[in-house]
C-alpha cells in the first residue's frame, strides 16, 4: 500500500480489526520511510449492480439515492440517524443477497417501504406517496388504511 504522505511504497500493517459495520477490515498502517500511521478499509468488491427506472433507464446502484430518499421521508420525525443507516445497511444487503446483475428501482422502493413502516407510519406514507406517485386523494386514503391495519 502506498504511503499517502510521501508515497512509499514500502508500508505494513500494524493492526486489523473489523470496521463498525462489520462489512469491512480496518487497517493500520505505518510507512517505513516516513513513520507517519494511516488507516486502510477492506472491503469485498461485489459485482456491479444496475438499477432499472421505471422508465426503464438503466444506472449505476447509488446507495446515496435510497439514504436521500429516506432522509426525506423521516425529515422532522423522531428517527434516529442510526435507524436510517440500520434500514438503508439492511435494504442494500437484502439487494445484493439476490446477487442479480440488474434490479428494478421498484423492488428497491418495495424494500425501504418495508423497512419504513416498522420503524415511523407517517415517514413510510411520505415515502410511499412519492414512490407510488400517487395520483389523488383516493389512493393515498387506501395506502394510509394499509398503514393503519
Amino acid at each position: 500500500m502506498k504511503c499517502p504522505f510521501c508515497g512509499c511504497d514500502d508500508t505494513r500493517v500494524v493492526d486489523s480489526r473489523p470496521a463498525d459495520d462489520n462489512a469491512s477490515i480496518r487497517r493500520r498502517r505505518v510507512c517505513d520511510d516516513c513513520g507517519k500511521r494511516f488507516t486502510t478499509y477492506e472491503k469485498v468488491e461485489t459485482i456491479p449492480l444496475i438499477v432499472i427506472k421505471k422508465d426503464n433507464n438503466r444506472e449505476a446502484y447509488n446507495r446515496r439515492k435510497i439514504e436521500d430518499g429516506i432522509l426525506r421521508a423521516c425529515h422532522k420525525r423522531p428517527v434516529s440517524a442510526a435507524d436510517l443507516t440500520r434500514i438503508v445497511d439492511e435494504v442494500e444487503t437484502e439487494v445484493f443477497k439476490l446477487e442479480e446483475k440488474e434490479i428494478p428501482s421498484s423492488a428497491i422502493g418495495s424494500l425501504v417501504m418495508e423497512k419504513l413502516k416498522d420503524i415511523d407510519a407517517v415517514a413510510y406514507v411520505r415515502f410511499a406517496s412519492v414512490y407510488r406517485e400517487f395520483k389523488d386523494v383516493n389512493t393515498f386514503m387506501e395506502e394510509l388504511k394499509k398503514a393503519l391495519k
